[in-house]
């Protein structure tokens, strides 16, 4: 099981809104492909940097993350803190993939270095990663140019390229379609699926695009949200 979650939250406060995600249980095996559905604001993004690693739970009964290529599992929940974060930052670097919604690619850098980065920070070498993934999704010729020369989809396609190239455990995605236009949208998200699948990469999406789910074979998480009574506080619950 590359993910076991139980009853792990999260509360946050922003200007006097308060937000509180519930996890009572959760559980992704290595392999599966995830979707999260949901308006904005609705704790997607909060539960996929949870899931990255990048967030530390409020609280948490246990949050096991165990990826392929490791003896243990490991109970992140008693990691944040003193010599542990030393530990998250491996977990992280070697073993998740992320995509963010506008792709965050390095505009000074070129497409095939921007796809390197995740290969670079772990010390890999140039092994022709980069031309095979980015054959895989039709941007080879584009290795030499500068983000800026590339439509929208094209770098989104970059993006998944780079998240891909260290060949993590899981990729998580947030909203990598939400920028393009819905031919483009659909276009990339074929793709992306069909890349990690051929893979065996587990992938966490989070979209609003219901379609998702049965047109590329997503297993759904239950989210619930709702605004407290005579408050100003927003408490959403997933689990799956």
């Amino acid at each position: 099981m590359l993910y076991n979650l139980s009853e792990v939250t999260k509360t946050r406060v922003s200007r006097g809104v308060a937000f509180h995600l519930s996890i009572p249980s959760l559980h992704i095996a290595t392999g599966e492909k995830i979707a999260l559905i949901a308006e904005s604001g609705c704790g997607k993004s909060t539960l996929l940097d949870l899931l990255a690693l990048i967030s530390q739970p409020t609280t948490s009964g246990y949050f096991n993350f165990h990826p392929q290529g490791i003896d243990e599992t490991v109970d992140i929940s008693k990691q944040w803190g003193g010599s542990g974060f030393d530990r998250i930052s491996d977990l992280r670097k070697h073993h998740i993939g992320y995509v963010m919604q506008a792709g965050g690619l390095l505009p000074f850098l070129t497409v095939k270095e921007n796809i390197n980065l995740s290969r670079e920070v772990l010390g890999l070498p140039e092994d022709g990663t980069a031309l095979k993934l980015a054959r895989k999704l039709h941007i080879s010729s584009h290795l030499k140019k500068l983000p800026d020369a590339l439509s929208l989809g094209e770098r989104q396609r970059v993006a998944i390229c780079r998240a891909l190239a260290h060949n993590p455990a899981v990729v998580i995605a947030d909203e990598p379609t939400a920028s393009l236009d819905p031919f483009s949208a659909d276009a990339v998200m074929k793709m992306f699926v069909e890349l990690v699948e051929e893979l065996d990469t587990t992938l966490i999406v989070a979209s609003h695009s219901w379609q998702y789910v049965k047109k590329f074979g997503l297993r759904r998480l239950s989210h619930h949200s709702q605004r407290l009574p005579g408050t100003r506080t927003m408490h959403t619950t997933i689990s799956g």
